[in-house]
């Protein structure tokens, strides 16, 4: 085998769903019997993708990491299979772990695949169990520490939303949300509401402000801040920018209380520069968004449940 035989790749899932398809059906569903309501779930528009392609561009195989910093979907075809696919995702997906600052990653690994996974340094812990009628262990790799003060990039959704959680997870009392629709591919997800339920539970007096350009399609849809905010209303506080020239502001960013940022410089797109720990650059866009606070207007249309 030579590297040009394939490549791996990042993919978008709503726009690679059907290459997504074309190796995780063959091999979970027909394969290994793996009933089709389980292969695909509500973490799978969250998680962070990849897919390998042969030589032709053709699907070959592809691996998630997701928002709970956990591998799986492991999956390479049949023909593709003892040829190094399997190693270049899983290789793949743990750089893209360090780099989101994950302490660690864990995964369910089939028994007869412990071995693979213990070449990547990999540990397994607890008992056998049955998962989709498959004998299983998990499996643990720590990544150890991060770096908190790293400038970390990134153009991923899936990244993006996987920062965010990291943001909202450390915040200790407050947390700034500056966007122009509440973005959905971010914020409107079950793993997005719980991160932020937990954070307005976990401390008396918690608060996350949000300052937003327009609600008219998050309200439309049902976005699932507004129903938490209205549910949790001494926690949430959401404000209308309708002042010049505020409104003509391009980026989004989040914020919390602990030195953290995520920035994305034109709100509509996912290029994004984020830190765990930057205290000077965190002042500056709470800065910013204080002094736009002042000047925006309640949410009011928005009423407590």
């Amino acid at each position: 085998m030579s590297p040009s035989d394939f490549r791996i790749e990042l993919a978008d899932y709503a726009e690679h769903l059907a290459d997504l398809r074309a190796v995780r059906e063959p091999v979970f569903i027909r394969e290994q019997n793996c009933p089709p309501e389980l292969e695909w779930d509500e973490l799978d528009p969250q998680s962070v993708h990849v897919l390998a392609r042969d030589a032709s561009g053709a699907p070959i195989g592809t691996a998630r990491l997701t928002p709970l910093h956990t591998i799986g979907r492991m999956a390479v075809l049949a023909d593709w299979r003892g040829r190094g696919v399997g190693a270049a995702l899983l290789q793949d997906l743990i750089e893209r772990a360090r780099a989101l600052g994950h302490p660690a990653i864990e995964l369910h690994a089939q028994t007869h695949a412990i071995g693979f996974y213990e070449r990547f340094g990999f540990t397994a812990f607890g008992p056998e169990y049955d998962e989709a009628g498959i004998r299983h262990r998990s499996m643990r790799l720590d990544l150890g520490p991060t770096d908190e003060r790293a400038l970390r990039e990134t153009d991923s959704p899936a990244q993006v939303a996987d920062l965010t959680l990291e943001l909202i997870g450390r915040a200790r009392r407050e947390l700034s949300i500056y966007t122009r629709d509440l973005d959905p591919a971010i914020l409107d997800s079950r793993a997005a509401s719980e991160a932020l339920r937990a954070f307005t539970i976990g401390t008396r007096n918690t608060m996350a402000r949000v300052l937003v350009h327009d609600l008219r399609r998050a309200v439309r849809e049902g976005h699932a801040l507004i129903a938490l905010a209205q549910r949790l209303p001494s926690h949430f506080a959401i404000r209308v920018v309708e002042e010049e020239p505020d409104v003509q502001y391009a980026a989004a960013f989040v914020a919390n209380d602990r030195g953290g940022y995520l920035f994305r410089p034109i709100a509509t797109r996912f290029e994004a520069s984020a830190s765990l720990l930057d205290p000077a650059r965190n002042r500056q866009l709470l800065a910013y968004f204080n002094e736009v606070w002042e000047r925006a207007r309640p949410a009011s249309e928005l009423r407590p449940l």
